[in-house]
């Protein structure tokens, strides 16, 4: 079958704006709980794309790690190659593909680091090998084999051994604060549902409904 033939249609559901919550945080955890509901593998996956200080965009996949009224947290490497484009370039776009739901989620906003506290807690709230690893990887830096990086890793866990395992100065959180938030819905011939918060100067959300 040839791409361009592969196609669905999109009918499990529409979107009102009647049926809005009235801040976008809220309207995200109520699909956010109706994802979990479906038993969507991981419903915190999420695209991230950032540039670079000249335009030149890249993406990846990230976890959502935290979210309510001041935006959007995941954690990573500063030196890492996303951690390296905020720092020069501090906006962000994120999107959460529920496919299976016909839906998705995309945030546009500006990004801030998190405080070194809710760094240090989330940190020691990750599994200990995860811990370690944050220490062994130089995360997006080229090496020259997985052996070395087991070696770092077997290094590390010497290091650390029966000891609690500091918060490296290079890894912390990241904030996307929205300036956007849409929410899509699949419809049927491609007339899909899109409704966008959009903040205002004085903080406060406007709701927009843009054409498909």
């Amino acid at each position: 079958m040839l791409l361009a033939d592969l196609r669905k249609e999109y009918s499990l559901a529409g979107l009102k704006e009647k049926d809005l919550a009235k801040d976008p945080f809220r309207q995200f955890d109520k699909w956010f709980q109706e994802a979990e509901a479906a038993k969507i593998s991981e419903p915190n996956a999420m695209t991230l794309a950032t540039a670079t200080r000249d335009g030149r965009p890249s993406a990846r996949t990230v976890l959502l790690k935290g979210v309510d009224g001041r935006g959007f947290v995941f954690y990573t490497n500063y030196e890492s190659r996303k951690g390296r484009e905020i720092d020069g370039n501090p906006r962000a776009a994120l999107v959460f593909p529920w496919v299976s739901l016909e839906r998705q989620v995309m945030v546009n906003g500006t990004v801030i680091k998190v405080s070194r506290e809710e760094a240090e807690a989330y940190f020691h709230s990750r599994p200990l090998a995860s811990q370690l690893g944050a220490w062994a990887s130089a995360q997006s830096s080229i090496i020259a084999g997985r052996s070395g990086l087991e070696e770092n890793m077997k290094a590390v866990e010497k290091k650390y051994a029966g000891q609690i395992v500091p918060l490296p100065p290079f890894w912390g959180g990241f904030r996307v604060v929205p300036e956007t938030v849409e929410f899509w819905q699949g419809r049927r011939s491609r007339l899909h549902d899109r409704l966008r918060y959009r903040r205002e100067t004085d903080g406060s959300w406007i709701i927009e409904r843009l054409s498909p």
